[in-house]
């Protein structure tokens, strides 16, 4: 009976060394090749930033994790929703991805996107860094993402070669290119313009032939895509924020050992920070640029954004059960 209960309880040990070796072999230290993609080209913050984040992980980890960076979404083919759900699947390991296009995966992440929802880029970093974003990054882990921080797109500014924009009023039949997610679309027709989709590659081409009137996107888009040569007017209204989320897929983040999701985290906290004061500080300079180059600036006056805020209040009542009212209340409160 004795010879039996110690076999026994000598294969209970067995087992359990072989479980905790299991589980000590699973989490080692390995050596990883992974894959980020950017948006944008090569001589963008975004891409920038992900060159230093890449860098400081590599040293860190003493040459095992490997990060290769593809700019202009050459993973996906040049479509920024693939570029999302290829990191979804796993198919890329990191991003930077704007949430516009999250947001048709997960509509709730187009709150960020409302209309005139931050004053200014002090209410910016409070809100991302607070409440707000922390519920943003909530999303993102029920969806597959590991969150890795913020980064800058920056706000979205309108542009057009009819007339300068100072009022709803003004904006009324214009042809304006936007993104193209539904949200857009019905603050669009709500200020009364003609909104239409493409992709950003055919924007230049069809303003220098009129087939549109203007677009929106942020400065350093402008800036980057030469649009002062076909546009006269820009108005500074800062209507729509776009923040980039660095994200990375979840599952390949659990595999690994925490040591490495820590550098991992530090890493893309100290980039996102290089990004945002990059991108702010070179925003500076192209307004100067596009000045130069002979672009008219509106700054409308408060009570002029304050028009523009009331017409564009139905959005809210529109999607408050999309995003959530408690989500939407993170940023607003």
């Amino acid at each position: 009976m004795k010879k039996i209960l110690f076999i026994f309880v000598s294969a209970i040990f067995l087992l359990t060394a072989a479980g905790c070796s299991s589980v000590i072999t699973s989490n080692e230290k390995k050596t990883y090749n992974l894959k980020m993609s950017v948006t944008v080209n090569d001589s963008s913050t975004w891409y920038l930033a992900a060159e230093k984040f890449a860098e400081e992980v590599e040293e860190k980890t003493d040459g095992r994790i490997k990060t290769k960076i593809y700019a202009n979404e050459q993973l996906s083919a040049g479509d920024s929703a693939k570029g999302v759900e290829m990191l979804l699947k796993g198919s890329t390991d990191f991003s930077y991805h704007s949430p516009i296009i999250y947001s048709v995966f997960e509509k709730r992440l187009g709150v960020v996107s409302a209309p005139f929802l931050f004053k200014d880029l002090n209410e910016v970093d409070e809100k991302m860094n607070g409440e707000g974003g922390g519920a943003l990054n909530e999303i993102l882990v029920e969806n597959g993402i590991e969150p890795l921080g913020f980064g800058q797109n920056g706000f979205r500014q309108v542009t057009n070669g009819v007339k300068p924009i100072q009022t709803p009023e003004d904006i009324e039949n214009m042809k304006i290119r936007i993104p193209g997610i539904k949200m857009y679309s019905d603050l669009w027709r709500g200020l009364g313009a003609d909104p239409t989709t493409m992709a950003f590659s055919e924007v230049f081409s069809a303003l220098q032939q009129g087939t549109i009137d203007g677009q929106e996107n942020p400065i350093d888009v402008i800036s980057s895509s030469k649009l002062e040569e076909v546009q006269q007017h820009i108005t500074m209204w800062n209507y729509s924020y776009d923040p980039l989320i660095f994200g990375m897929n979840k599952e390949k983040f659990d595999s690994m050992h925490s040591d490495d999701q820590k550098i991992i985290k530090e890493a893309a906290k100290h980039a996102n920070k290089f990004q945002i004061e990059l991108a702010r500080e070179k925003e500076k300079e192209q307004i100067e640029a596009l000045k130069a180059a002979g672009m008219e600036f509106v700054y409308p006056s408060e009570e002029e954004l304050e028009a523009f805020r009331k017409a564009s209040e139905n959005i809210y009542d529109a999607y408050e059960d999309v995003w959530g009212k408690e989500l939407l209340d993170a940023f607003k409160k």
